[in-house]
């Protein structure tokens, strides 16, 4: 049935069926791959979500570490000068803000300011005027160097108009020194604990009464304060998403034209949901009370170079100013020029002070932001976009690295997490996005087992089909072979039963009987010539074809083989030519003598049957004795010879050149199938050659010494 299939089948239908049963099996492993790698791009997704929720929350607990110590500096560490220790044992000492360099906890930090009710600007890194630098252990080069920084801090605040500019030409250090002294010998600047319970029990104003009526009144806090309330406010009232670019920026969020397709996640993953949070959850930030104390201004010692470095306690005659002030949580903007200003409202005796510090944008982004990120394996697959009310600030790139492919693509620019941190940087946003996610140990698996399945599935459906066509074609030879069996046995025997009943019947004269006892011979050793071939050829498809090597001469080997094709061959009407070089003649090979004959009749047999209708009926057996130690037979004929393209296909098993029901030639199509294999199994090669006319069979096989 098998054979009935294939043999009614051609090579475009095995096609079809090998590339249907292909796409039966492509079809849904490519689903099951795709599904798994999706599955896989997105649990690979989540993570790094989870890692970017991760990093942002470190970088916000080192931001609220780093302004909580911001917060716990008391009102009076904003002075050059601060009291410290219980008042009957109090000590006058350098404040922590006073030290020169400016430490460097916060990165990017420029220095300490304090703004008065009245907008005068004051720092601590310079003494009070009238004071000697000396006396406090700083020295002429480092005076200098701390006043170039107080000019720095005040000019920036000045260009950003939150100063009033000091147009008296005195430098901007000693103006602050002197606004300084001035504050301080103000009584009411000071105020006794005292003083302040009095004025508690009296029914004094509230804070924010004071700042509404200090407001109003022109050249007072209105004109001194006013813009640091003004920091944080939009513009017009704008929203952050339409207000124009900021100076200094790399532009707005809103043209980064992120991809937010898969803020809803995968549409297999339902319940998984792009993480994006407005704001870092933080601890609550409220308004404080703590009692200051500063020492009475006209008692204040001068302290000796060794006195700064050991502080003495204060003598019983100074008198201690207590008093209670409101401080107010930080809260942090961005200047114009590019800097960010930290600053909190302390209130005091009914009277505001700003008091803050400068940072440098970039350095504290990279100090802070960009070192904590490229410590993660964020860097290598996302970007990292640092935006203030919707400006970009910076955008931190890390390196590419290996990827999905091709989802990779997909995935480029798209939405991974964005949060706010939290307050006083809740204006502050990071947003990760999607360069290129890592393939990982998962990814690399899945893409292994599908290179695997489509060599597989590719050469399996490849050695089907010339598995297929071979099968065909062996089918349609099997059927051929059948056919010209059949052909090749019922000539002879109808020649044989012929004249067998011929000469039964006494029918033939004397003179005819010769010839048809020499027909029923030459149709008999047919006969045996097919059979043998046949026996051979089920010996062959059985692995089975042994042969019986012996040393034999190659004269020995031409005068037995001369003496059973002559007869064939003239009986033909065919001349036989026969020559071999004396060289050839004395060699000697191992060889079995009965396959070497089946050889060369089979080779004579072929050339008599192709050559039937030549000019020349000649058929030439030589032999020859190669420079290599081979030697050579090679039976010629002077037909029509061999296509070129078809000389390796003529010692195929089955193989006609032409279709067997209109063939003019008989044969079986195995006889040379049979010579390619005796002489392989004797360690012979044969090939055929164009002699033009005609073509040359030539069988080599190697000497033996003896």
């Amino acid at each position: 049935m098998r054979r009935l299939f294939l043999a009614g089948l051609d090579r475009n239908g095995l096609r079809r069926w090998l590339t249907l049963f292909f796409l039966s099996l492509a079809i849904p492993t490519a689903i099951l791959i795709n599904q798994a790698y999706r599955q896989l791009k997105w649990e690979t997704f989540h993570q790094h979500q989870v890692m970017a929720e991760e990093l942002t929350s470190r970088i916000d607990q080192r931001l609220s570490r780093l302004f909580g110590d911001e917060e716990a500096r008391a009102y009076t560490d904003y002075s050059f000068l601060a009291v410290v220790g219980d008042p009957g044992a109090s000590f006058l000492q350098r404040s922590p803000l006073s030290g020169y360099p400016v430490d460097p906890s916060i990165p990017g930090l420029i220095g300490y300011f304090q703004v008065d009710a009245q907008g005068r600007f004051s720092t601590p890194l310079l003494p009070s005027t009238g004071t000697e630098p000396a006396a406090y252990g700083i020295a002429a080069g480092e005076l200098k160097q701390r006043e170039a920084l107080a000019g720095r801090i005040r000019q920036i605040l000045s260009e950003n108009r939150l100063v009033r500019y000091d147009r008296t030409g005195t430098t901007a250090s000693k103006a602050a020194a002197v606004e300084l002294r001035e504050r301080r010998d103000r009584p009411e600047d000071l105020i006794s604990a005292g003083t302040a319970a009095r004025q508690e029990e009296s029914g004094l104003k509230s804070r924010d009464e004071t700042s509404v009526s200090a407001v109003s009144e022109p050249g007072e806090q209105a004109s001194g304060q006013a813009a640091f309330d003004r920091l944080n406010e939009k513009p017009g009232g704008t929203e952050l998403e339409s207000q124009p670019q900021a100076p200094g920026t790399l532009g707005r969020v809103k043209d980064l034209k992120l991809d937010t397709r898969y803020q809803a996640g995968d549409a297999n993953t339902p319940s998984r949901e792009l993480k994006k949070q407005e704001t870092v959850p933080s601890v609550t930030r409220a308004m404080r009370k703590e009692v200051s104390a500063l020492p009475e201004p006209a008692a204040t010692p001068s302290l000796t170079a060794n006195e700064a470095v050991a502080p003495a306690p204060l003598q019983s005659p100074v008198r201690i100013l207590t008093f209670e002030s409101e401080v107010d949580p930080f809260e942090i903007s961005r200047l114009d020029s590019g800097q960010f200003v930290l600053y909190r409202k302390v209130w005091h005796d009914g009277q505001r002070t700003i008091q803050g510090a400068l940072i440098e944008q970039q350095p504290f982004l990279q100090g802070v932001i960009q070192s904590a990120f490229n410590e993660t394996a964020l860097s290598r697959m996302s970007d990292l976009v640092v935006a203030y009310q919707g400006d970009v600030l910076s955008a931190f790139t890390g390196e590419a690295a290996g990827g999905y492919q091709p989802s990779t693509g997909e995935l480029s620019g798209a939405l991974l997490y964005q949060t706010r941190l939290s307050a006083p940087l809740n204006a502050v946003e990071l947003i990760f996005s999607v360069k290129r996610l890592p393939i990982g140990p998962g990814g690399e698996l899945i893409t292994w087992l599908a290179a695997i399945l489509v060599l597989v599935l590719c050469g399996g459906f490849l050695l089907m089909y010339r598995l297929g066509v071979g099968q065909i074609n062996l089918a349609r030879q099997q059927q051929d072979f059948v056919s010209a069996v059949s052909h090749e046995l019922k000539t002879p025997l109808t020649s044989i039963r012929m004249y067998g009943e011929i000469l039964r019947e006494g029918w033939a004269p004397e003179e005819k009987k010769r010839t048809y006892y020499d027909y029923i011979f030459d149709e008999s050793e047919r006969l045996s010539r097919l059979i043998s071939n046949v026996l051979q050829l089920s010996r062959m498809t059985r692995n089975d074809l042994q042969v019986d090597l012996k040393t034999v001469s190659v004269a020995e080997l031409m005068d037995g083989i001369r003496s059973r094709v002559a007869a064939q061959i003239e009986r033909a009407g065919f001349e036989f030519n026969h020559s071999c070089e004396d060289a050839a003649a004395r060699a000697v090979i191992r060889i079995d003598a009965d396959g070497f004959t089946q050889i060369v009749i089979n080779l004579v047999d072929n050339a008599l049957k192709f050559s039937a209708r030549a000019t020349r009926r000649a058929i030439d057996l030589a032999c020859r004795l190669e420079p290599g130690g081979r030697v050579v037979f090679t039976v010629r004929d002077y037909g029509p010879g061999i296509p070129g393209n078809q000389m390796k296909k003529i010692f195929r098993l089955f193989y006609r050149p032409e279709n067997e029901l209109t063939r003019e030639t008989v044969g079986t199509g195995i006889g040379l199938a049979l010579v390619h294999q005796l002489a392989h199994t004797m360690h012979g090669t044969v090939k055929v050659v164009d002699a033009a006319p005609g073509a040359e069979f030539r069988v080599s096989f190697p000497t033996v010494d003896v």
